[in-house]
């Protein structure tokens, strides 16, 4: 399992790079939060995404996408880390898509994401804090379902055209077993959202379902036994959101250093003292890792590895500490003007707040860790 990318996966990531730097600067999000935009991306740019390939990245080609891997979508989802562009990428290419492949609801949904046309949401989370429970309840009623509960920090979940929702058929909030998954169509009757401003100025929202109706072509894989599925989406929701946190990280690094090569103290650039090489040579030993990390999970989830589950929880906790550490240091070694809104560094900071909590933070992912080693 190779930590390094192949010669067309470079070229992918040239041509993302190029792509995202001209198309979503940090100056878009910036622009997005100044204007109090109330969508919380561009979709205009989702169909440029489109033009290029990227929404269709995970998809085959009988349904028009590239049919590449998790490595790939890392590529992609790196770059738009380091520019801090708002997109559904992670939330539609990635994560419905993986809940979608192979069944019906694939069949109708994926035509419109290749297009950049669809935007789609997750809704697993119930509580302030990332956790593996259900509790929301699907009820049968004649042909289908009646959703009833409510899901909180679903990205998008406001403008989304499909929900991908999981909520519990049979037993307790924390049994295994008992969850369905279903795709919703937002415009269902009973279903409201509420947008909230999240600390990097995106939005997410709270969704609250009033006895929503679905029918039983609703349900995604089977009736109960939704668990293994939505960990399958889960585990490619946090490698992809690892792997836009090491783009976050690096991309606060990259500013950092050109700062100390910039601004001069006494006469000389303040990255010619020692003190300040030894934490620049510290972080980028921190990054390196952390991005093999984020690697190996993408490699292991493209080859179905029974140790994939691990991997994640690692390339997740690694990503999360070694961007936090970046951002850090960067506003740090900006001072004072690193506190200011003026200046972008701190966007970086925000950003990776909200990813490090998105599908459970370090202490998560340790935790989970710890106990699948019998501690």
């Amino acid at each position: 399992m190779p930590l390094y990318l192949t010669d067309e996966q470079v070229m992918l990531r040239d041509a993302a790079r190029d792509f995202v730097t001209d198309t979503a600067p940090v100056s878009h999000r910036r622009a997005l939060r100044d204007n109090d935009d109330t969508t919380g991306f561009s979709r205009d740019l989702w169909r440029r995404f489109a033009e290029m390939g990227f929404t269709g990245i995970l998809i085959g080609a009988d349904h028009g996408g590239l049919g590449l891997g998790h490595v790939e979508a890392g590529i992609v989802l790196e770059e738009i880390g380091r520019n801090l562009s708002p997109s559904p990428f992670l939330t539609t290419a990635v994560a419905a898509v993986t809940a979608l492949a192979g069944s019906a609801q694939g069949d109708r949904w994926f035509p419109g994401i290749v297009a950049g046309e669809t935007v789609a949401a997750i809704a697993i989370d119930e509580t302030a804090k990332h956790r593996d429970r259900i509790a929301m309840a699907a009820v049968r009623s004649g042909n289908g379902f009646r959703l009833s509960g409510e899901k909180c920090f679903v990205v998008h979940g406001h403008v989304a055209d499909l929900l991908i929702v999981a909520a519990r058929t049979a037993g307790g909030p924390d049994d295994r077993d008992g969850v369905t998954l279903f795709a919703v169509s937002a415009t269902a009757e009973g279903l409201s959202a509420t947008a909230e401003r999240l600390a990097d100025g995106g939005l997410a929202a709270r969704l609250r379902f009033d006895g929503v109706t679905v029918d039983a072509d609703a349900v995604i894989g089977s009736v109960d036994g939704g668990r293994d599925l939505m960990n399958r989406i889960l585990r490619a929701g946090r490698t992809g959101s690892a792997a836009e946190l090491i783009g976050v990280g690096d991309g606060a690094a990259t500013m950092t250093l050109g700062y100390l090569k910039e601004r001069k103290q006494f006469g000389v650039p303040i990255g010619s003292y020692q003190a300040l090489q030894h934490r620049a040579a510290h972080l980028y030993a921190e990054m390196e890792v952390a991005r093999a990390a984020v690697l190996h999970a993408q490699h292991s989830l493209d080859a179905g590895s029974a140790e994939a589950d691990e991997a994640v929880s690692v390339a997740k906790a690694m990503a999360t500490m070694a961007t936090t550490l970046s951002v850090n240091e960067a506003i740090q070694m900006h001072g004072g003007i690193g506190m200011t809104d003026d200046y972008d560094i701190g966007f970086f900071m925000k950003r990776a707040r909200v990813l490090a909590e998105w599908w459970g933070d370090a202490n998560f992912h340790a935790d989970r860790l710890a106990v699948t080693a019998g501690y």
